[in-house]
């Protein structure tokens, strides 16, 4: 008998990380179509410099610590596919690349590679660019523009005020904001494509958003509650972080009921962090304080195995 030995995450069936790895970027093709489209090629540059920075640093560490290339998996196209998605396209090519190395070396490789790492590497890195250089996260401009600065949906609804653009051209992509993060139609295909693809399940998604849902209807700061509840969906990175950064299968947890807890905690994060944060938008943070707290819900909701009591004591 031929005995496999991997690090997780442990997926059962004919799946392959690669197989796994393509469909997440084909899923986010549709996302950065409209990104590039509303934003201009400069959205694309800062694209291809993450994921190039991303695969580059991948490479040369295990040249470097001489361990087996991990590139062709497509794992590091993935993560800098992903980090290019939560930055502005006006932030400088050099803070791209330095958070594509930042999420390959220190979140992903130090940690013991794929599947060891306890934060989500695009995330992190974001969250270390957002404390090292906010000035570069936080410029954004009119679509297609690079000088002009302009306000994102969330900033005027931290005023709080409804933003001035429509439910419409929120849902198509017609509003400033990060580079994958402004058709909610764009990213809801790719989330589609992942479901039917059996990547991802619907439990986080659905739990991360009707979280949000359920707290913004109730807690509305302006308009009607159900004005301010779609717009707290439809803007923002909610609709990017509940399909593609809490799911990741490395830092989300395998059970059931662990899934729908972890998405509804971070529905409840996003909300608290937009509404009493620093910043505008809280989904970053959500994310990664949930990953930390991943081995705590698997540790809760993993089936009890036959004959074992609870805390692992036979019976």
């Amino acid at each position: 008998m031929k005995l496999t030995v991997a690090s997780s995450p442990h997926i059962r069936g004919n799946f392959r990380t690669y197989r796994i790895m393509l469909d997440v970027v084909i899923a986010l093709l549709p996302a950065l179509f409209v990104g590039v489209w509303m934003l201009g090629l400069r959205a694309l540059m800062v694209t291809l410099i993450c994921v190039a920075g991303a695969v580059a640093s991948e490479y040369l560490y295990s040249i470097i610590t001489k361990t087996r290339n991990t590139t062709l998996d497509c794992s590091a196209i993935v993560t800098g596919l992903l980090l290019a998605m939560t930055l502005p396209h006006t932030v400088p090519y050099w803070q791209a690349a330095v958070g594509s190395v930042f999420a390959i070396i220190i979140v992903k490789a130090l940690c013991g590679g794929l599947g060891q790492n306890i934060f989500n590497p695009a995330l992190a890195a974001r969250a270390f660019l957002m404390l090292i250089y906010p000035v570069g996260l936080t410029r954004y401009s009119a679509l297609g523009v690079d000088a002009v600065s302009a306000a994102t949906p969330l900033h005027h609804m931290v005023m709080p005020a409804l933003p001035e653009e429509s439910l419409l051209d929120m849902f198509l992509g017609r509003c400033p904001g990060s580079i994958g993060e402004l058709s909610a139609l764009a990213l809801l295909i790719g989330g589609v494509y992942l479901v039917i693809r059996k990547v991802i399940s619907i439990r986080i998604p659905v739990a991360y958003l009707g979280s949000v849902a359920v707290l913004t209807l109730i807690f509305h700061k302006a308009g009607s509650p159900l004005e301010w509840m779609l717009y707290s969906l439809l803007s923002g990175g909610v609709m990017l972080g509940a399909i593609f950064m809490a799911t990741d299968y490395a830092t989300s947890p395998a059970t059931a009921w662990g899934q729908i807890l972890y998405g509804i905690g971070c529905g409840v994060l996003t909300v608290v962090f937009r509404y009493y944060g620093i910043f505008p938008e809280g989904v970053t943070y959500a994310i990664l304080l949930m990953n930390a707290l991943v081995w705590v819900i698997d540790r809760y909701t993993a089936p009890r195995r036959f004959g074992v009591k609870k805390g692992g004591v036979k019976a």
